[in-house]
């Protein structure tokens, strides 16, 4: 149950559509209203990630993922200035973490809520894994935004019913668990439904690898099933970049994608604009591609 380690997969394709994605959402919440918003991570791993040492290092998956993204568009690159919006608000938080140009620190997602979230919104991160969870304590210490900022080591599909619907009616909720699990995909959907039920108008995140399983496949079916039948607005965008060379001991995950429930209107736009450049430099042979889907208006 506590095998996987995000540490061994910061900052690889599959952290580039998520978190690419989570900035793009929450740079839209935080500027269009003033109402205090409830951020919530269901599988928050332990926060803060190195890439020049350590687990990620050992594992290369950077390599095909930030980096090469980073030393074309990234601060100091030759076109930085070409960057997609997304892309370029993707890159700024990053800068946030990273002194110069070289990229040494990778944020995960509760560190880039942290970084865009605002006085008045509250972050409550779930980490169930005993070792994550102490370290995300630890890292989120630094912080020093007790108030605002929770820590709760509990299975975040259940964690999360606690807090549904918040008070302010406004909320974007992040579900990522590492799908080691078969039974986290129809977590996942359960989950979902539950809060759709406690809290119609939140916004709701979910990532998901795109892999040889029935489960993974029928996931975003039904996510569209649950938002239709809600009458609520989706958006749904993956990101391939295709089969690694025959001799490459890191071909490992593909494919992944992210289904937004009541997205932004703003994000179906930006996605498109920044998958096809991320999509084409880190392609790397059959079966590499990118979509974006949404609901009409």
């Amino acid at each position: 149950m506590f095998s996987y380690r995000h540490a061994f997969h910061a900052g690889n394709h599959a952290d580039v559509l998520k978190h690419m994605t989570l900035v793009a959402i929450l740079r839209y919440l935080t500027s269009s209203k003033e109402t205090p918003l409830l951020l919530a991570d269901t599988h928050a791993g332990t926060g803060l990630y190195r890439l020049d040492g350590g687990d990620a290092q050992t594992s290369g998956e950077a390599s095909e993922g930030v980096l090469p993204l980073w030393q074309q568009y990234g601060p100091g690159a030759p076109d930085a200035a070409k960057a997609p919006e997304a892309l370029a608000a993707y890159f700024e938080v990053l800068t946030a973490f990273n002194g110069g140009e070289a990229l040494r620190k990778y944020p995960g997602s509760p560190f880039i809520t942290a970084t865009l979230m605002r006085p008045q919104d509250q972050l409550r991160l779930f980490e169930l894994h005993p070792t994550d969870s102490r370290l995300l304590d630890n890292n989120v210490a630094e912080l020093n935004r007790p108030d605002a900022i929770q820590v709760v080591r509990n299975n975040g599909f259940a964690g999360l019913k606690g807090l549904l619907p918040p008070p302010s009616r406004r909320g974007l909720i992040l579900i990522d668990p590492s799908y080691e699990l078969k039974t986290d995909y129809g977590q996942v959907t359960a989950t979902v439904q539950d809060a759709l039920q406690r809290f119609a108008t939140g916004c709701y995140a979910v990532w998901y690898p795109v892999i040889p399983r029935p489960e993974a496949h029928e996931l975003p079916r039904k996510l569209k099933a649950l938002a239709q039948q809600a009458g609520k607005s989706w958006l749904h965008a993956t990101l391939a970049i295709g089969r690694g060379d025959e001799n490459s001991a890191r071909d490992g995950l593909r494919a992944s994608g992210m289904f937004v429930i009541n997205p932004p209107f703003v994000l179906k736009e930006q996605l498109e604009q920044a998958l096809p450049v991320v999509h084409k430099l880190l392609k790397r042979g059959t079966g590499a591609s990118w979509a974006v889907e949404a609901s009409k208006a």
